[in-house]
């Protein structure tokens, strides 16, 4: 998906030709995850974000080659889409799953979940939007749940493993024995 202009947010009836709910997938990698989930709920629209050109080309041919109607993606850094493109209140549920961890000390500044981010991405939920995260990361899991547990935000039992599509990263860490934590937020006014 190209935009039309990338200084004024998206008009996303014109992007998926019908209004459905949307769901986002930020950096969405090759679009397994996010294919599964166009095709087992075809009444939502779903968007994924990826900013490395390849991953962005294998998940338009895994959509094209399943004609997935309701799903979208877009080539863009995920922290520019979700301030700049994503519309107030427009997204049911985000999903930020295995976001690169930066795990050496120097580069903490370099992760996705700050608080600006998350206030983006408050922003962008509709409300009582969800907010689905997923790492493999325990020291990164609980910094994230401190940044939104001052957000605005309601954390819920986190669902169930195999409740939904699997990503390609989950698939290896949970190969290697990798623990992975999930988080399940609710937009609170």
């Amino acid at each position: 998906m190209i935009p039309e202009n990338y200084f004024a947010p998206l008009e996303l009836e014109k992007v998926f030709r019908r209004p459905a709910p949307l769901e986002v997938d930020l950096g969405c990698g090759d679009g397994r995850f996010l294919a599964a989930m166009a095709e087992q709920v075809p009444g939502r629209n779903f968007l994924g974000i990826e900013r490395m050109f390849g991953r962005v080309s294998t998940g338009c041919r895994r959509a094209a080659r399943q004609r997935l109607e309701n799903l979208r993606i877009l080539n863009l850094e995920t922290t520019y889409a979700v301030e700049y493109l994503l519309p107030r209140g427009s997204v049911a549920v985000a999903h930020l799953l295995f976001p690169d961890p930066w795990p050496k000390k120097r580069h903490k500044r370099r992760r996705i979940v700050q608080d600006d981010f998350v206030a983006s991405i408050r922003r962008m939920l509709a409300p009582d939007g969800r907010f689905r995260i997923a790492t493999d990361q325990e020291d990164y899991f609980e910094a994230i749940r401190d940044i939104v547990s001052a957000a605005g935000f309601a954390e819920e039992p986190a669902e169930e493993e195999g409740s939904f599509p699997v990503t390609t990263f989950e698939k290896r860490f949970l190969a290697e024995g990798a623990p992975i934590y999930r988080l399940r937020l609710r937009k609170v006014d």
